[in-house]
């Protein structure tokens, strides 16, 4: 299919392209919240504000000055402006992350859009009673993370991921971003699209969360979820076969993704 990029219009401030609320990171996962939130501001959305523990701001406040930090204690304060919020990477599992993470889902509003990824997904699965999830709600597993939602074996996901991906969509009333070798997205309908850009690069740490930052990023936009998991998915796969015709398959990092979204999102503009 035929991809365009959401409108830049002339006339216009950092409101104009959306808002992103990042709850991300953990004393020993710095890296995702940076890696999630440089790939939203890549992508275009105007601003964002990382609501993340003491320890990662002090981590990450002098390695970008273009990021926006609170305090984890402020994140129902964040969410009363937040345009799209994206919850998970590298948050952990622990006590304190799983306090959050019901704090958020029962303090959201419903018609937010809501990116899980990463450690929301696993904390996702564990709880016990029927979630009501915002109605425009993106999940992103790997096929281990689809394991635990759905409580299946990951040899059964993979038999058949196309399948997996629509019960996760059903079970939770959301987009489903089932990610392997030809991700896998699924739309609240069960309308499927399989992605063909990627290579082996991008099997490496922080490659999800550079996924999730692009997707939130076109959320930000105003993209429709589905176009933008989509879109998302299509881009960022698009930044691994740039990125190996200069560093081979064997040398992109994930940190390298982040500098190829501009040229990946020329090819559509």
């Amino acid at each position: 299919m035929e991809f365009n990029m959401p409108e830049r219009i002339q006339e216009s401030h950092k409101g104009t392209f959306g808002r992103v609320l990042n709850i991300s990171g953990s004393e020993f996962m710095t890296g995702a919240p940076y890696l999630s939130s440089i790939a939203a501001l890549r992508t275009g959305c105007g601003y964002l504000v990382l609501c993340a523990p003491k320890i990662v701001i002090d981590a990450l406040s002098t390695q970008s000055p273009d990021i926006v930090f609170a305090a984890i204690n402020k994140m129902i304060e964040q969410l009363e402006t937040a345009d799209v919020v994206l919850v998970g990477c590298g948050l952990s599992t622990t006590g304190e992350a799983k306090k959050t993470f019901n704090l958020l889902i029962n303090n959201i509003q419903k018609n937010t859009p809501l990116l899980i990824d990463a450690d929301g997904l696993n904390l996702l699965a564990q709880t016990q009673t029927n979630v009501q999830l915002p109605h425009n709600t993106i999940l992103t597993p790997h096929p281990k993370e689809a394991s635990r939602l759905l409580n299946v074996s990951v040899d059964e996901i993979l038999r058949d991921i196309e399948y997996y991906a629509k019960e996760i969509s059903k079970k939770y009333k959301c987009i489903t971003v089932l990610k392997g070798h030809n991700t896998i997205v699924c739309s609240k309908n069960l309308e499927i699209y399989v992605n063909h850009t990627g290579n082996s690069s991008l099997a490496k740490a922080g490659s999800g969360d550079v996924l999730s930052g692009i997707i939130a990023g076109l959320l930000a936009q105003k993209c429709e979820p589905y176009y933008a998991a989509k879109l998302g998915v299509y881009l960022h796969g698009l930044c691994g076969d740039i990125a190996k015709n200069d560093l081979s398959e064997y040398g992109v990092l994930a940190s390298d993704l982040l500098r190829y979204i501009p040229t990946a999102i020329k090819t559509l503009i």
